[in-house]
């Protein structure tokens, strides 16, 4: 849909409320957004975790003494890298917003990467220093020397959470439920540290442009090993005032408590929770571990949340918790679900037991990430991802280049402020996905008679676990690197709660090999989402008349 039919069809379908066009460049940065809205909501709480509430005021303090001490102490200058490697806790909006008022360029890390994919992760990106959670600080000690990191900072989980609560958690994550491996690692300073040393001394505000990096955040893209997708200032801006446009009509400033159950190293979440109710003055209730679904509810139940972001697995594994159903539901306005699709079931049995619609969008990474949302005042579940956001355009190209008709399928293309600037220090990735300013998802879609859209399929073969991508590559270089292993091929196959699980086609060259052999040499090597759950032995694998293996055929 390009510019010039756009505006027909969101005349016709927009909901009330919700403007054509935001200004990407109504701030120049983050740090020039984050600064105004902390000052107007100083005394509103910013941050719950664990019971414990940061207000915006102190939030600002905070990030402003972890900023000091990153550019006095450790010497790191504007558009240096810093990487944050911890799970959703009081620590990670202040390291954010420290860095970023650093003039730093933020370096989002999961904290259940493998010893290998860290190093490549920290290599790729240059990243100088880093705050690490000490549960996973055994997997940096095993490639901090072959890496650029100079610095490291270390926090426990009970950190921010005050004298006498912050030492019992830490004392039961290290000794009650043994969590934290032994680690040895050279020039590390505490978090706690860093927030009294920073807070004497000054802190020199740097001038930033919407041409600046603000993250590199780390996706396979449409294909091929984890690239950093360079998402600037402006990218950012815009794509949180897109967010805010699409669901503010619904939301009053100043009122609004997000439960942030997704991690914020996900872009998901770093958007469309930490970022967005900022700007809404709202309070981000932070969960630290999702799967303990019962645990979860029980801090449900506290707060009268009014908006709640997840994936398709997070709300299935609340509907199927016992007490969930108990809970009230009466302040709850948005209930949000991306990172993979929404299934019908789902969000049907969300719609009965909550009462309110279970809203789907389309994001990627390298969008910021959103693309598409369906409307607010949506009444049902109907299978679509929306609209398209404020200020962005789409085309769905056909595979001889020519824009579909309605109704017909072919890659979404997409164009707007949120696309970001490429993948950093790979021209030729980015040369494959950025066409003249427009970004190739490689994803299939349509468009219906009122410019609603619809996922299809996906061109490439990148598998979504749980909202995570999922790259065949990956896992099949792992697997044959297996000396009984001659060749391997994964694939995506359907499963009710995750959405996919990977499965994996091997030929061996040693038939003694066995399925625990494979699953167990995974383990080793990759994060728990991307490790095989079936693995089915083949005498050879289909493939083309160069020797391409064809995935195709054995989906």
């Amino acid at each position: 849909m390009q510019s010039a039919e756009r505006k027909i069809w969101l005349e016709k379908s927009y909901p009330p409320g919700v403007p054509f066009e935001i200004d990407p460049d109504k701030y120049s940065s983050l740090v020039e957004l984050f600064n105004k809205y902390a000052g107007i909501y100083a005394n509103r709480a910013a941050f719950i975790n664990m019971g414990v509430e940061i207000s915006y005021a102190e939030l600002e303090q905070q990030a402003k003494a972890f900023a000091a001490y990153l550019q006095q102490e450790l010497g790191l200058k504007k558009g240096d890298k810093f990487a944050i490697m911890v799970p959703n806790c009081l620590q990670y909006p202040i390291a954010l917003f420290g860095a970023l008022l650093a003039g730093l360029t933020v370096v989002n890390v999961n904290p259940l990467y493998t010893a290998r994919e860290l190093e490549h992760q920290l290599n790729d990106s240059g990243t100088k220093a880093m705050l690490i959670i000490e549960n996973f600080a055994h997997t940096l000690e095993q490639v901090i020397d072959n890496t650029k990191v100079e610095r490291v900072i270390l926090t426990s989980l009970g950190d921010r959470l005050g004298m006498i609560k912050g030492t019992v958690v830490n004392f039961v994550v290290k000794h009650v439920k043994k969590m934290v491996p032994s680690f040895k690692l050279a020039k590390t300073i505490r978090f706690n540290q860093v927030i009294t040393k920073g807070s004497s001394l000054p802190y020199t505000p740097v001038l930033l442009n919407g041409d600046d990096l603000a993250f590199l955040q780390y996706t396979g893209g449409t294909t091929g090993v984890s690239k950093g997708a360079m998402l600037t200032h402006r990218n950012m801006v815009a794509n949180l005032q897109q967010a805010k446009a699409a669901i503010k009509p619904q939301l009053e400033e100043g009122k609004e408590l997000v439960v942030t159950a997704l991690p914020l190293y996900h872009i998901f979440a770093l958007t469309a929770n930490c970022l967005t109710f900022i700007t809404l003055g709202g309070t981000n209730l932070l969960i630290t571990n999702p799967r303990d679904m019962p645990g979860f509810v029980k801090e449900l139940a506290k707060y009268p949340f009014t908006a709640l972001t997840g994936v398709n697995t997070l709300f299935n594994g609340l509907l199927n918790t016992p007490g969930f159903d108990q809970l009230d539901f009466s302040h709850l306005k948005v209930s949000l679900g991306g990172g993979m699709a929404v299934q019908r079931p789902v969000a049907e049995r969300w719609e009965k037991v909550t009462n309110t619609r279970l809203l789907e969008g389309y994001g990627l990474t390298e969008c910021a990430p959103l693309v598409t949302l369906c409307p607010y005042n949506q009444q049902h579940y109907t299978g679509s991802i929306g609209l398209p956001a404020s200020s962005t355009d789409i085309r769905i190209v056909k595979e001889d280049g020519t824009d579909a008709a309605v109704g017909e399928s072919g890659e979404m293309w997409v164009n707007g402020p949120q696309v970001m600037a490429g993948y950093y220090n790979r021209p030729e990735a980015t040369a494959e996905v950025l066409k003249d300013g427009w970004l190739a998802t490689g994803d299939i879609a349509e468009m219906d008679e009122n410019g609603f859209f619809r996922i299809v399929d996906r061109k490439k073969d990148m598998i979504i676990v749980s909202g995570f991508n999922v790259f065949p590559n990956e896992i099949e270089e792992i697997i044959v690197s297996h000396d009984k292993v001659l060749e391997a091929a994964a694939i995506g196959v359907p499963h009710e709660i995750c959405g996919e699980e990977v499965k994996v086609f091997v030929v061996a060259k040693d038939k003694t090999l066995t399925q625990e052999e494979v699953i167990e040499h995974c383990r080793e090597n990759l994060t728990n989402y991307k490790v095989p759950k079936h693995v089915e032995f083949r005498d050879e694998l289909p493939k083309t008349n160069v020797g391409k293996i064809l995935r195709r055929e054995l989906r």
